[in-house]
């Protein structure tokens, strides 16, 4: 409480303060139960600055919505849940605590009983009389004491009369209501005993507390004001109080959900951009903390932004359990929940047509992301999920039990060569991609109305064509597998994916803690290329703004997007960026290990009840025939050529082996090649020199190989 609230000493103004009325006051401001009721900031000592320039009911020339948002189709399920929460909620913990209650009501009425006998013993003898009594006596005022005498004789009297009336009047109420209830005992006295009890304890309820606290506690929050936000905005050097540098504000201030929101207006010359450098300032400006403000950019002018205040940190309050527990199917055609936003709305993704790249640091959560939207696709019994994880981490295991292909890590193991594996399974979805587009051709057009992929089709078996998902987590490490050759076919299929499957209806997911980029060369350039062809994008926390950059795809920065400036104890919490006009930061729902294990058994019943099961899910494993290299390019030499460009070396075996070498490059042949022995050489052939290799160095290497199998 501030000084001007406090009463003035009697020694400093001769008046006599009555100690009931400042007790009063302060058990009125001790009992506020919302703490933004106190004021945060100084009373400004200037006419308050006007924030309503439009007209009451419209904003920006807008008509205000006849159903608030809160009660619309897409939000009534949350806002009633939030309500019935909050009440069974309250309800519980009072109930609980109702024994206690009644042990403190009884004692609360104790004490308002002996203040209630108190204050009727004082009033009936008139007791406040007696100070200015014993004032007279002692001033010697014999003329004045008689006189007071004789006037609280006289109301004493009085009040003595008052009460005996009144006495005499509940005395005859008691034998009414005797003779309708019977004993004092009898059930119908509760309508007596609760108002009188309720009466007694509300006079001997503490000071400065409620007799019973609250089941929900209120958060100190900041309550939006013209005035904190201008001293913000001008702390943060964005304008001044000058004519042509004030800030101006383009709405009325407004409790937004769970925090405030007002349209600013910057002057002049100041932009968007601006205001998302002077983020941290905005936030020490107004007294809160950095994840608590949020800025979104107005496409009516770069000037203008909305500043919307969190009551709290909004991202440090978990989004809770997925819905996908309540185990029900889905369907890949609509959105996918993700989780909660800053507001704590639901957040959905629609995955269909889509590639998604979730990128952070190490142990923010973006394998529970990934994963989560992969538990969705799992519950439509008719979506082929291809899983392939390079860190061979356990939190995706347990997809074999549905994946048509599931790959892990980068060691051999008795299923083979995960490599190889990897290869023949985007060989096999680039190959089923192209079947799809030359018979969606052929589909007539009332079969297929936009020449795309549709539900019915994907869902009809005698078509072929399902919905696929293919989920890459840490999908740096398949750019970098120690096999050039591998990396260069990895990455030439990827990015053929990532440009062309989504529109074949193939959805792709991928996860990455380096999304920067590895190695130099071509890979390095169709791992950039892969990344930044990534439709949508969600960053977890990152360590600086040019990765977040790199996650969330160029001039996100520009427009106010920082996953670095999330707190380390924010895991689950990233920036969603390109599913909506707006990006919002989002908490994503969380389905641990457990709960995926348990949604992958429902997921595995309704495939086998659907007949959808294939691949690794139902047993049939394809392993890789193995190629010997040096052998396959010993037999393109079968025209007696004595050397061959590494160029045409590969065209020749991309013609003789297509389904192992169709995207073999020069590069990638030679680096085969030369640690087997075959060294690279100038060869002349057809009036041109160039590296290639010699068929006579191909034989030896191949004869020293023949010999040592045979020792």
């Amino acid at each position: 409480m501030s000084d001007d609230h406090l009463p003035v000493p009697a020694e400093r103004t001769g008046w006599v303060p009555d100690i009931r009325a400042v007790l009063a006051e302060l058990e009125t401001l001790s009992g506020r139960e919302r703490s933004y009721e106190w004021p945060l900031d100084p009373v400004p000592d200037r006419l308050p600055v006007p924030v309503d320039p439009t007209p009451p009911g419209a904003v920006d020339g807008t008509r205000r919505a006849v159903i608030p948002p809160s009660l619309r189709r897409d939000q009534l399920t949350a806002t009633a849940r939030h309500v019935v929460g909050r009440w069974a909620h309250a309800s519980a913990y009072h109930a609980v605590r109702v024994p206690w209650y009644l042990v403190v009501i009884v004692q609360a009425a104790v004490i308002g009983a002996g203040r209630v006998a108190v204050r009727f013993v004082r009033w009936w003898t008139h007791a406040e009389s007696t100070p200015v009594r014993h004032a007279a006596a002692e001033s010697r005022d014999t003329a004045v004491w008689l006189r007071l005498d004789r006037e609280v004789r006289a109301t004493r009297r009085t009040r003595t009369l008052i009460v005996a009336g009144a006495g005499a009047g509940a005395l005859t109420v008691l034998a009414v209501l005797g003779a309708a209830f019977g004993p004092p005992t009898r059930p119908g006295w509760v309508l007596v005993w609760l108002p009188l009890v309720a009466g007694l304890a509300y006079a001997g309820r503490p000071v400065g507390r409620p007799l019973i606290a609250p089941a929900m506690v209120a958060p100190r929050f900041r309550k939006l004001s013209a005035d904190v936000v201008l001293r913000a905005y001008y702390a943060a050097k964005l304008g001044a109080d000058k004519d042509d540098q004030r800030i101006t504000f383009g709405s009325p201030m407004a409790r937004d959900g769970d925090g405030s929101r007002v349209t600013v207006d910057l002057p002049y010359g100041k932009g968007f951009t601006d205001a998302v450098r002077a983020h941290g300032a905005i936030a020490s400006g107004l007294d809160v903390a950095v994840t608590q403000v949020f800025l979104t950019r107005d496409p009516t002018s770069h000037r203008r932004h909305t500043l919307w205040v969190a009551d709290r940190d909004p991202l440090a309050i978990p989004a809770g359990r997925t819905p996908l527990l309540r185990g029900r199917p889905t369907d890949i055609w609509t959105p996918a929940p993700f989780g909660l936003d800053e507001r704590a709305r639901p957040v959905s993704i629609d995955m269909l047509w889509q590639s998604i790249l979730v990128g952070a640091q190490p142990r923010q959560g973006k394998t529970f992301a990934l994963r989560s939207l992969g538990l969705f696709a799992a519950l439509d019994p008719y979506v082929r999920i291809t899983v392939a994880d390079g860190g061979g981490k356990p939190d995706w295991r347990k997809f074999e039990a549905i994946a048509d292909r599931a790959v892990f890590g980068l060691a051999p193991t008795r299923d083979g060569d995960p490599v190889e594996i990897l290869i023949d399974t985007l060989r096999e979805i680039r190959a089923d991609v192209q079947a799809r587009y030359l018979a969606l051709s052929d589909l007539p057009p009332d079969v297929v109305p936009e020449g795309k992929l549709t539900r019915e089709i994907a869902r009809d078996p005698k078509y072929g064509m399902p919905v696929r998902l293919l989920l890459l987590d840490e999908f740096q490490e398949w750019f970098a597998t120690g096999n050039p050759a591998a990396d260069s076919e990895i990455a030439t299929l990827l990015v053929y994916l990532i440009r062309v499957a989504p529109a074949a209806g193939v959805i792709i997911g991928s996860a990455t803690q380096r999304p920067s980029g590895i190695g130099s060369g071509d890979v390095a350039k169709k791992f950039t290329d892969f990344r930044d062809n990534h439709i949508l994008r969600f960053s977890l926390r990152t360590g600086s703004w040019q990765v977040s950059d790199l996650v969330l795809g160029a001039g996100a920065y520009s427009e106010g997007l920082d996953s670095s400036t999330l707190a380390a104890e924010h895991k689950g919490a990233g920036i969603l960026r390109g599913a909506s006009d707006t990006s919002p930061t989002v908490r994503t729902f969380l389905a641990d290990a457990e709960d995926a294990a348990h949604l992958l058994t429902i997921s595995r019943t309704l495939r086998q009840y659907a007949g959808t099961l294939s691949g690794h899910a139902a047993g049939q494993i394809t392993r890789r025939e193995q190629r010997d290299v040096v052998a396959d390019a010993l037999s393109v030499f079968a025209d007696g050529a004595p050397g061959l460009h590494w160029l045409e070396l590969a065209t020749r075996l991309a013609t003789a082996y297509p389904e192992h070498y169709r995207d073999i490059t020069a590069d990638a042949i030679s680096a085969q090649l030369r640690p087997l022995g075959i060294p690279s050489v100038a060869v002349r052939r057809g009036g041109q020199v160039q590296k290639g290799a010699r068929a006579a160095a191909i034989r030896d290497a191949h004869q020293r190989r023949t010999t040592a199998g045979r020792e």
